[in-house]
């Protein structure tokens, strides 16, 4: 067995991968990955990517680019034209990003409309709203529909787009910490995703339908960019406005933003809208394929 194995086969230890990534100083290393991702050289980028490559599936094939100034430029990367078909049906909503799927299903009756980020693990959809006074009045539209839990991994491309045809109108921004969000730690630590740092975007369908998109940051990745509010980093260091107004509209599978890792995006729906057949946890689905239809 080689070193990369070893090395990959260590890291999968649940125990000894929740320790290196949570039992460390999740805001000063998330900083420090911020700085250091960004550094341009050539020797600092090679390496980089090579210990990338030695810990994940990273697949580059698809990647407009075929060269990265630094491991920020490859994390961000943009896709050739044509990589992801958009699912065209109009009673259905696309997956915002590749992703593999976590938690999904209903969204609870209870006033706090329960849901779950894994098996014995719910938490309330009004405590990851938190302050979003905006968000929590939709409580009452919400209960009752369907979730989905999108998770990225750091290979992964790392756009959003848009699930449907719609309108982006407001932004609500949560700060927080910085929380490994992979399944491991999932299964450890209760109402995770009500921790971490988040934006809650407030989306509308053509037809008047409200949606709910929330990116969620994680430890090395407490960053994130939206194009509807161009030149400002969401991240540790933003010090803005917690409620930003947006009037943007989007067509189906038009980029919204990116992160600057990988992480996690959270889709709610209210009644009306069900699962796709096949969308089950550990499902992998790639950006523009089909996540929820409108339901009979």
């Amino acid at each position: 067995m080689n070193i990369a194995r070893q090395l990959r086969r260590i890291a999968l230890n649940e125990d000894i991968n929740f320790l290196l990534t949570n039992r460390v100083p999740r805001a000063a290393l998330t900083r420090f990955m911020g700085w250091f991702s960004r550094i341009r050289h050539p020797w600092v980028r090679g390496a980089s990517m090579a210990v990338w490559r030695t810990f994940t599936d990273l697949d580059l094939s698809e990647a407009r680019k075929t060269s990265f100034e630094s491991l920020h430029d490859c994390f961000v990367r943009e896709l050739k034209p044509g990589m992801r078909p958009i699912d065209p049906r109009a009673d259905v909503l696309v997956s915002p990003c590749d992703a593999i799927v976590g938690a999904c299903g209903r969204i609870g009756d209870d006033p706090l409309a329960q849901v779950f980020q894994a098996k014995g693990f719910p938490y309330p959809l009004a405590d990851l709203l938190d302050h979003d006074t905006r968000g929590r009045a939709l409580l009452g539209t919400l209960r009752g529909g369907h979730y989905a839990t999108l998770r990225l991994t750091s290979s992964m491309y790392h756009r959003f787009h848009a699930p449907g045809a719609l309108t982006l109108e407001h932004v609500t921004y949560i700060s927080g910490d910085t929380w490994n969000v992979n399944p491991i730690a999932l299964k450890r630590i209760e109402k995770l995703f009500c921790k971490n740092e988040r934006a809650v975007l407030h989306l509308r369908l053509a037809d008047g339908t409200p949606l709910l998109l929330v990116p969620v940051a994680a430890i090395l990745v407490a960053s994130m960019r939206l194009k509807a509010v161009p030149d400002v980093a969401l991240n540790l260091q933003y010090r803005g406005p917690n409620q930003i107004p947006c009037q943007a509209a989007y067509q189906k599978g038009e980029e919204m933003g990116w992160f600057e890792h990988g992480s996690t995006i959270l889709v709610f729906t209210p009644p009306g809208f069900a699962l796709c057949d096949g969308i089950v946890t550990g499902h992998r689905i790639r950006m523009g394929e089909a996540l929820m239809s409108r339901s009979a």
